[in-house]
């Protein structure tokens, strides 16, 4: 496969002109403002008759074996990482993350593929003692049909290979919406499946506005699974949406992730981990911290090791140099972080480094440290999805578990303290799906990434995601005794 580089202004990727769509969508590079392209808008009627064709796709797909399926996934794998740089400069063109975070993407959007590859080759049944001497009972793990997927702008390829592959392993097919702001990675993606060998309209992508898109994927009746990443709003809609046809859902929804340090934690650990789980992609991660607790005997120390540290983070385009933070997405992603900033200003934090907008203008915000933060702030009860961390201050271990468990949300948490006895307590206390103790980075494709409360249903990754796509089918036999 010949390894091009793709004319960011217009991508090769970008599907041709489909006659009759209502319109199309412009994509911008949200470090410069600048018109990257355009993609189709699509009407319902077209999802709908790309829906019928990834139907016919799945059906042969589902037939061939599972090592069958390995093999061209595999192909798929090596595709992804042949052009790991095209497809880091065109993710850093249209997301804005820094070129470094976008290769490490690649990576990690490829690791999916190459797990469930494998991980299909082992989607075992199982045979059931009977109560009765003359039956056997067999239970096989078959494909679930169709799959449609709906994923967000902030990782637009690992958030659609987390579901793709997972689904292509298990024998399905899959349509995926991704976000109007970062189509063309998707796009990119697709085409690299189509040449590696995966049968083409079975890993189908449509792009257009969510009222015409959404409406088809949750209603079809030739879809059974559906799976979102994005708000917890917008995800109960969905939910309820697909209720009408009984699709399984998965939903990897918002979080508001608290940081706990206690006094026994590693500060420079501490300080680095938090780093990592607070301004990764520029703060704007569903499993971001987004709630610091400190324990009072540490709180000045780590105070000041973060805002130096935080201090230091190169801002600016990904694509301009070495960087460590890019632009938020829109402006009015920058528009509410210096909303949450101001309000907690207001309400008495203090900006220790940052809150104000980076003086390279635009989407650029500096990453920011705020200290005095309590409950009453937005930010402590809202997702702030920016560079902003705020710094609560804690008594005892009580008071930071109740700290932070008061939130509906519940996806990711951290923790960091030397204690053996206080790890089991705390990760057994913390109402959430993930844990990091003593790191503030745990996504990997072998880990069962979801949340609980609001936060979401099911799990991504490992070998239960791929139980996401498969359904159960019990066959007792009746037999015949001897002759």
């Amino acid at each position: 496969m010949a390894t091009t580089t793709p004319d960011l202004a217009r991508p090769e990727f970008l599907a041709a002109p489909i006659p009759g769509r209502e319109g199309l969508i412009s994509v911008d590079n949200p470090a410069t403002g600048e018109k990257l392209g355009e993609v189709p808008a699509l009407d319902a009627s077209q999802v709908e008759q790309i829906v019928t064709q990834a139907k016919v796709a799945q059906r042969g797909w589902g037939s061939l074996s599972a090592k069958d399926r390995a093999a061209r996934m595999h192909s798929f794998f090596d595709a992804i990482i042949a052009h790991q740089d095209d497809l880091s400069r065109l993710m850093v063109a249209e997301q804005g993350k820094p070129l470094a975070e976008a290769k490490g993407e690649v990576a990690y959007a490829a690791s999916f593929v190459s797990w469930f590859a494998d991980e299909g080759l082992r989607a075992y049944g199982e045979v059931i003692p009977a109560p009765q001497a003359d039956k056997r009972i067999l239970v096989l793990k078959r494909p679930i049909g169709l799959a449609a997927a709906v994923t967000p702008w902030n990782f637009p390829l690992a958030m659609i290979t987390r579901k793709v592959a997972p689904a292509l392993a298990a024998g399905c097919g899959i349509v995926v919406k991704p976000s109007e702001l970062t189509p063309f990675s998707a796009m990119a993606l697709q085409q690299l499946a189509i040449e590696a060998g995966i049968p083409e309209h079975l890993f189908a992508v449509v792009t257009g506005h969510a009222k015409s898109v959404g409406p088809v994927l949750t209603g079809h009746p030739d879809i059974a699974k559906f799976s979102f990443t994005g708000s917890t709003a917008v995800g109960k809609l969905l939910t309820a949406q697909c209720a009408s046809t009984m699709k399984r859902v998965s939903m990897e929804l918002g979080g508001n992730a608290p940081l706990i340090v206690f006094d026994d934690a590693d500060i420079d650990m501490a300080v680095e981990g938090t780093i990592m789980a607070k301004f990764r992609n520029s703060g704007q991660t569903c499993v971001c911290a987004n709630r610091i607790l400190v324990q009072d005997g540490i709180h000045d120390k780590f105070v000041e090791a973060l805002t130096a540290r935080a201090a230091a983070l190169r801002v600016g385009n990904g694509l301009d140099g070495v960087t460590e933070q890019g632009p938020l997405i829109t402006e009015q992603a920058t528009t509410k972080v210096a909303e949450h900033v101001a309000d907690a200003i207001r309400r008495g934090a203090k900006a220790t480094t940052g809150g104000t907008a980076h003086e390279a203008g635009g989407r650029f915000w500096t990453p920011t440290v705020l200290t005095g933060a309590t409950s009453e702030m937005r930010l402590a009860y809202e997702e702030t999805f920016g560079p902003v961390a705020p710094v609560f201050r804690f008594r005892d271990e009580r008071e930071a578990l109740a700290m932070a468990n008061d939130t509906r949300s519940g996806l990711a948490a951290y923790a960091f303290s030397a204690d053996i006895d206080r790890f089991w307590r705390v990760c057994e206390s913390l109402e959430v799906g993930m844990i990091g103790f003593n790191t503030g980075a745990f996504s990997s494709e072998v880990i069962p990434f979801g949340g609980v409360k609001e936060s979401g249903l099911g799990r991504e990754g490992s070998k239960h995601g791929l139980d996401e796509y498969l359904e159960l089918r019990m066959i007792c036999l009746g037999m015949k005794g001897e002759n």
